[in-house]
Parts: structure tokens; sequence; C-alpha cells
């Protein structure tokens, strides 16, 4: 008689699930998110919330996922692994984003990382209202992030447009902290005079600061990036202190290494050294 053999005991492998679009040129969100999972150790869970037409040059048009589709297969992953921590990639209707919101909030105990950006300028989207879609984000979304990823000068832009008036706050970073987002890395933002970064401002803690390297490849790779990495950091275990650290050291060392495959911009190229 044959026994099975016990199968030998593992490391746990941190399960972070990603929500974003899916981008075919394999150039950012979900394709590309997978790849970085990978390289940090990790097995990530995608859900498409749209589908993008688009090359290297830019989108062109854009198919949003049902939001009943985006509910049915995020609980299917979320009853079945022990997911880590949730990523919420770029977002272009409030309609999907209540249904996130739901999601999260059923999930409470998972840290949720929150990409923040307007929604791209394409005709698919023009029956929605974009101050709509971003006030959907601050109101539904944004108090249930522990890590908000945004450039300051979306922040600025929100700001100008009243977006983030409703708090009160004197700056847009407080008044994502009135919104409940308990940490805010922030890309872009002043170090100096002449040096701009990267910024984590902790509610009731002080900032922390790092250098950053002049972006050579698509600017919102670098906040998705940033994203998609505290997320791993945090499916880890890590605080989001460390792994906002960690997070921009491995970035930034990614950042150098790009390639051009098609005939628009220079995308990043994760492959292994």
């Amino acid at each position: 008689m044959i026994r099975a053999m016990a199968a030998p005991d593992l490391p746990a492998t941190p399960l972070p699930l990603i929500f974003g679009p899916f981008d075919p040129s394999g150039a950012s969100n979900l394709p590309v998110d997978a790849v970085i999972c990978a390289r940090m150790g990790a097995h990530s869970g995608s859900i498409v919330t749209a589908i993008h037409v688009q090359d290297t040059a830019g989108v062109e048009s854009i198919q949003r996922m049902t939001p009943d589709l985006v509910d049915d297969q995020a609980r299917c992953l979320l009853e079945d692994m022990t997911i880590g921590a949730i990523k919420i990639g770029p977002q272009y209707d409030p309609e999907t984003i209540s249904v996130l919101a739901q999601i999260t909030a059923d999930y409470s105990s998972l840290p949720m990382v929150l990409q923040l950006c307007n929604p791209p300028p394409v005709a698919d989207l023009e029956g929605l209202d974009a101050e709509e879609t971003v006030s959907a984000l601050l109101e539904l979304l944004a108090p249930q992030a522990l890590v908000a990823v945004v450039d300051s000068g979306t922040l600025d832009l929100w700001a100008g447009q009243g977006l983030l008036s409703s708090s009160g706050a004197d700056t847009p970073i407080e008044a994502l902290h009135d919104f409940g987002v308990s940490h805010v890395l922030c890309g872009n933002s002043a170090l100096s005079t002449d040096l701009n970064g990267i910024t984590l401002y902790s509610r009731g803690l002080p900032s922390r600061r790092w250098p950053w390297p002049a972006p050579s490849v698509r600017v919102s790779d670098g906040e998705s990036l940033l994203a998609t990495l505290v997320t791993c950091g945090l499916a880890q275990g890590h605080e989001p202190a460390e792994a906002a650290q960690q997070a921009v050291a491995m970035a930034a060392a990614m950042l150098t290494r790009h390639f051009h495959p098609g005939m628009g911009q220079r995308i990043l190229l994760q492959t292994t050294p």
C-alpha cells in the first residue's frame, strides 16, 4: 500500500488583490502589476474593472465592466484566498466605485491602498462627470484607505476645483486626512526650493521624505508603481511607513530600467536583470 506523502510546509506567499483596468500593451495597471508583485515574492489576484484599447502612445477607448461582474469576481477570490491587502487602481465611474466601497467595507480588516488620479479624457467617458467620479473616490473609498498614493499636482487641481473643500482643511493633504486616509504617499512634493520627491504624510506624525528620479517613462507609472509596491509590503505584514520606504527604494531602482517597444512612449522594463 502506497501512502501519499504530505506536502512540505512552505512559507506563506503574500496575496495582494488588485482592482484596476487592463492595459493590453502591458505598460501599466493589471498586467504589469502582476509582474511587479511576482518580483516582490507575492502572487496577485486581479479584478478587471475596465479594458483599455491603447498602445504605447496612449488610450484610445475604454470599455468598463459592469459593477455586478466586478462584485462577483471580487467576492469569488476573497472567499477563496487569504488576501493580505487590496489595491484599487484608476476607476472611471461612480457606480463601480460604489461597488468597490461595499466590497472593501465588507472586508475592512484588509489594508487598502488607493491610487488617486483623474479619469483620462477619452470619448467613452464623455457621458460621465469626471468631478462626480473624483468625489465618489474621495467620499466612498478614501475613508476606507489606509494609504493613498497621489501626485501633488492632482491634489492642487482638485483643491482648485473645490473637490476637497468639504473637509474645511487648510491643505490638500490635511483634507485627505479629514476624509479618513491615515497615510498619504505624495509624488512630486517639494523637498526644497528646486527639488521634488516623494513625501509620506502620516496623520499625527512627522512627514518622511525621499528623493525621486526624474521620470523618463509614462508619468502615471510612478504613482501606480508605488501603490502596487506598498500593497505588496502591506500584504507581507509591514507597517505603512515601512512599506512606503521599501516601495520608494524598489520603485526608484525599477524606474531606471525601461525600453521602447513601439512608436509611443518608453515603458518600464520589468523583466529580471
